[in-house]
């Protein structure tokens, strides 16, 4: 055999060997489970960032545009709208004013549900912002300025792009995602306080087909482009809680002569600040008890016959949740008593513990790490005493809640206007980051939960 022909055999036996080599390897692969074939991360931060420009121009758009609780019906056109024109199955009118998108994907696989809130707050936008809120309506039975000082534009506007984002991927994707856009987070108006979540639970949004688990997020102060949460109890539970003083009317220069209920909100105020700073051990389970609002009288020389208050509980603790609802019923009444006036209180339930499904809590840090990077994640944050009504639906569906620092650079996050505020900003720089979330959180649970793939015959050679 000549060097030549001994070199060309040798060459068609290394072809053949490094095809066979790639058939093989073809072969294992179809084989193997749907977890071992994941969609490229490379391909989800493409296409996140293809849709920036979109997501920034929604969020600015619903910004300009606020509406409160089960009034939101600019917004879930916008968002119906999206959803159809990217091809997927439109749910709408769901609790009022809530959408549902379905995203069927090329492949058979369990069912995943991501959620934003869509309502903004009857407060006065003082933010400075080119895009900011003039809208005004009517909450209570007052004209009011109306603003999203809260940030749920921001997550509609992400959650929007995270759509995008998947249905452009639907062929690969081994599974189902819902895309859930409630009205009313906040609550809604007096005979709706449970708010959007409870009434699209009840609406049956998430029993056809009911997804394995949920995930949401929220922006908060923090530094841009980081996530946190913590696993079980994140944030509080939230009871809003109302009472009704009724006295007797006199002129304020005679007092004794009626039943003076402002001097009565007065002591109810002190007396309610000691109840949780002295009637509960706070080491062990956090809770606050605070009033928000007194309302009474109409002028300087009359003590009025009426006066309203409003505030707000919240705990950690079931069994804590109702001590202090008696607490604060037998203090008041107590209180009233004494002064012989009459007294009512009534809470109405705004939000549950949001709690952290701990499985999935460590599962999650992983797609979270591989969207925002693992300098840039906190899975062991401390629980905070504000509230969410997407409790409602980790009650009912595991899940997970976390959030997204979005305090503009520049600016101490610890001093910086938190939500509700007037003066709240979101840095839009994060808006991509909150898209990444959503898909990566959406695909990688999928892909982890799909049936096993089916062993693929080889091709004949």
């Amino acid at each position: 055999m000549t060097g030549t022909t001994h070199r060309r055999i040798s060459a068609q036996i290394a072809r053949l060997t490094g095809a066979l080599a790639g058939l093989a390897t073809a072969v294992v692969a179809l084989a193997m489970p749907a977890t071992a074939l994941p969609i490229a991360t490379r391909e989800v931060y493409v296409r996140s960032d293809a849709v920036r420009d979109k997501v920034v121009a929604w969020r600015r758009d619903i910004h300009s545009h606020p509406e409160l609780g089960f009034q939101e019906v600019r917004t879930s056109k916008i968002v119906a709208d999206h959803m159809r024109m990217l091809g997927l199955e439109v749910r709408t009118g769901i609790a009022g004013t809530g959408v549902v998108g379905v995203l069927r994907g090329g492949k058979p696989g369990p069912v995943v549900a991501l959620r934003a809130d869509m309502d903004a707050l009857p407060v006065k936008e003082m933010s400075g912002l080119p895009f900011a809120s003039t809208v005004t309506t009517t909450y209570n039975g007052q004209e009011t300025p109306v603003a999203h000082a809260c940030g749920h534009d921001t997550h509609v506007a992400m959650l929007m792009g995270a759509a995008e984002v998947l249905a452009g991927l639907r062929v690969q994707i081994p599974g189902t995602i819902l895309f859930v856009f409630q009205p009313a987070e906040e609550g809604g108006p007096p005979g709706r306080e449970a708010g959007g979540a409870v009434e699209m639970l009840q609406a049956g949004a998430l029993s056809n087909p009911k997804p394995g688990a949920i995930f949401g997020l929220h922006v908060v102060p923090g530094e841009p482009g980081t996530v946190f949460y913590r696993p079980q109890g994140f944030m509080a539970a939230a009871d809003q809680m109302y009472i009704t003083l009724k006295g007797k009317q006199t002129h304020a220069a005679w007092p004794w002569q009626g039943i003076d209920v402002i001097s009565l909100s007065s002591a109810i105020v002190s007396e309610l600040n000691t109840l949780a700073a002295r009637t509960v051990d706070v080491t062990a389970t956090p809770t606050v008890l605070s009033v928000a609002s007194i309302n009474g009288g109409v002028r300087w020389n009359i003590i009025p016959e009426e006066v309203k208050m409003s505030g707000t509980l919240r705990t950690f603790d079931p069994k804590q949740r109702i001590e202090m609802q008696k607490k604060v019923t037998t203090t008041v009444n107590n209180l009233a008593a004494s002064y012989g006036a009459k007294a009512e209180v009534r809470f109405a339930a705004s939000g549950a513990v949001t709690w952290n499904d701990p499985k999935l809590s460590s599962w999650i840090a992983a797609p979270l790490v591989e969207a925002a990077g693992a300098d840039r994640v906190d899975g062991a944050r401390r629980p905070t005493m504000v509230s969410e009504d997407f409790s409602y639906f980790q009650e009912q569906i595991p899940g997970v809640f976390y959030h997204l620092g979005g305090t503009p650079k520049g600016t101490d996050p610890a001093t910086a206007a938190p939500n509700h505020s007037p003066y709240f900003m979101v840095d839009e720089s994060i808006l991509t980051l909150g898209v990444r979330t959503h898909a990566l959180t959406a695909l990688r649970w999928l892909e982890a939960n799909a049936a096993p793939a089916a062993t693929a015959a080889p091709a004949a050679p």
